[in-house]
């Protein structure tokens, strides 16, 4: 890492100030000065028309061993992202052994190392890095399916003391808070009253509570009223995990749940995806997990032994295969126990409610089944918000795009230094045309990298350069600042 000073930029410094014109010097993974910056003999780059921001920042992915298995993480990077928060949904990355139906669902057969626990797995990303930063929380789900199984029989006093203990030493490892998953097994089967009691560690010592709620269709205000009653009672900032409402009845009540969310105060937030179907495991579809969905609406994203399946519905396997709609999902799964799939079952009003909040966070919740047709978001979430949210539909301006992209999941998060412009701040940066700035993957052909992106830096080095990757693994483990 050397002097660069990056010329005549637009910056967008993260905090959601206006843009303004200057330039950004960068001295070893550090900005060193923002403004005009005097010629020093070092090298320098003309960004003359181009945006200049904070690296943005994945609040919601499920790239736990993604980082491990596709450590140059082009379906990230390349899009703009510098860091990703792994952890969601109560699937922790450790340990892997209590986590394994989910690992084989997203990475199927592939060879992964092992960790015993999070300071095994932080350990292991610091030396294999990835080309971003990784920060995690740690998994209800998977640390209650170590201490009380996977199945519905509640945990005892001495278990649930057992699953604080495991929370409390993932945070001491650097975990930036806990999850939880209230539609998947086992973390449906908790009461409120156990996920308080698992998650006071983080009101104790810092962190947040992010929960994929009990309820997104018919009941989506008490599952949020349940998440932020969860957060009160462990004095744990709350992060409503991709905040949407499923089924053509619940339409409209994105702007319920947010006035729910504002009302509770700023210890309460939310991230969202701009787009209007989700992605999960068949599983989840089949076993009532999910709901408002059909089979019109569910679409095979990734199988082990049937790429012919990719991209079809349900309802047109169903033809195929000689069964009724109703029972489709089930013969489906028990040929591909593992497959993922995409739910188209939310409204573009609720969507564009949720972008339209410069205060409520972008996370993909992609799934990296690289093999299948994942969900677009996986490659073009950022851009998208940006592109068409912001510059073609006037949703919200760049700065405020990028503000909640950076800044304000940074200040959630406690990652110091990072989401922002300023002297002393990691240099954590993205280039890109704000003219062509845009997600190109589709639902059909997702495997597409955004357009616009010009350059990207990870802790001062550079990542991306005019569409490129250049192989570099610069990455770091991020932990929660005091």
């Amino acid at each position: 890492m050397a002097r660069l000073v990056i010329r005549g930029a637009l910056v967008a410094d993260g905090t959601g100030a206006p843009m303004s014109e200057g330039d950004v010097e960068i001295d070893g993974d550090r900005i060193r000065s923002v403004g005009q910056v005097g010629d020093g003999g070092g090298p320098s780059l003309d960004a003359t028309g181009l945006v200049l921001a904070p690296g943005f920042i994945d609040t919601h992915s499920h790239d736990d061993y993604a980082v491990a298995l596709h450590p140059d993480m082009q379906f990230k990077i390349m899009g703009g992202v510098t860091t990703v928060v792994v952890g969601n949904c109560g699937i922790g990355a450790a340990p892997r052994r209590w986590n394994e139906f989910f690992v084989r669902m997203v990475h199927g057969d592939a060879e992964l190392p092992e960790w015993k626990d999070f300071q095994d797995y932080f350990d292991y990303m610091d030396a294999s890095p990835a080309s971003v930063n990784v920060a995690a929380l740690a998994g209800h789900g998977t640390i209650r399916e170590g201490v009380a199984g996977r199945g519905p029989a509640d945990p005892s006093p001495a278990q649930i003391g057992e699953m604080s203990s495991l929370v409390s030493k993932a945070l001491e490892a650097g975990c930036v808070g806990v999850s939880t998953g209230l539609v998947y097994e086992p973390g449906r089967y908790a009461t409120t009253e156990e996920i308080a009691q698992v998650a006071s560690p983080v009101g104790e010592t810092g962190g947040v509570y992010a929960s994929h709620i009990r309820d997104e269709g018919d009941r989506l205000i008490e599952a949020v009223d349940e998440a932020i009653a969860i957060g009160q009672a462990a004095c744990a900032p709350v992060v409503i995990s991709h905040l949407k409402v499923a089924g053509n009845r619940n339409f409209g009540k994105v702007s319920d749940a947010l006035a729910r969310i504002d009302r509770a105060g700023p210890t309460v937030t939310a991230d969202h995806y701009p787009y209007t179907a989700g992605s999960t495991g068949l599983a989840a579809v089949v076993d009532g997990g999910i709901r408002n969905t059909s089979p019109e609406t569910v679409v095979i994203a990734s199988t082990k032994d049937h790429p012919e399946w990719h991209g079809r519905s349900l309802a047109d396997l169903a033809d195929g295969l000689g069964v009724v709609p109703s029972e489709v999902g089930g013969v489906v799964l028990e040929a591909e126990p593992n497959a993922t799939v995409v739910l188209h079952m939310m409204s573009e009003e609720d969507v564009r409610t949720a972008v339209a909040r410069p205060d409520i966070m972008v996370g993909s919740d992609g799934v990296p089944t690289l093999d299948g047709t994942p969900h677009p978001r996986l490659y073009g979430t950022f851009a998208r918000v940006i592109g068409r949210y912001g510059r073609d539909l006037g949703l919200l301006t760049i700065e405020q795009a990028v503000h909640k992209m950076t800044g304000r999941p940074a200040h959630v998060f406690g990652l110091a230094d990072r989401g922002v412009i300023r002297p002393g701040a990691i240099a954590d940066l993205v280039l890109f045309d704000p003219q062509e700035i845009v997600d190109l993957g589709t639902y059909e052909a997702p495997h597409r990298f955004p357009a616009g992106i010009h350059g990207v830096w990870v802790n001062g080095t550079r990542v991306v350069e005019q569409g490129t990757h250049n192989g570099a693994r610069p990455g770091q483990v991020l932990k929660r600042s005091a």
